[in-house]
């Protein structure tokens, strides 16, 4: 299934090689540029390059956790779109008492159905600059 309009960049970041592999194959199949990726060192590495419209991670990570890697993007990538997931209920929790509500991205609890993720990031592609 293809998506109309726009083609959004993803960059998908799970420890959990399979997850974010099989989003990385949704999106792309719908139309999408998405990279998988599975530590935020290595996304804060691939950003750089790929200049991700919007990014999708995993909130229970080694080393660097999502939490701290969305605080990153929001300093360092303005624009791009923020979207959370956890297979851990206390993680929104620490979430909301982590980020500022400026930097709140939206949280999405595990297992994530393919059309939520694809109904976001429809979303953005509607609001996407011209020359994006």
């Amino acid at each position: 299934m293809r998506t109309p309009g726009r083609s959004v960049r993803v960059l998908v970041v799970d420890d959990e090689c399979s997850v974010a592999d099989t989003l990385a194959l949704i999106l792309n199949r719908s139309g999408h540029e998405c990279i998988a990726v599975y530590s935020a060192a290595e996304a804060v590495v691939v950003a750089s390059s790929f200049k991700p419209h919007a990014l999708l991670s995993d909130v229970m990570m080694p080393g660097m956790n999502g939490l701290e890697l969305a605080h990153y993007f929001a300093e360092n990538f303005r624009d791009c779109k923020l979207l959370l997931m956890t297979g851990n209920s206390s993680a929104a929790d620490i979430a909301e008492a982590f980020l500022s509500d400026s930097l709140l991205p939206n949280i999405l609890t595990k297992p994530v159905l393919p059309q939520t993720v694809l109904a976001y990031v429809a979303s953005w592609a509607e609001n996407l600059p011209a020359q994006a």
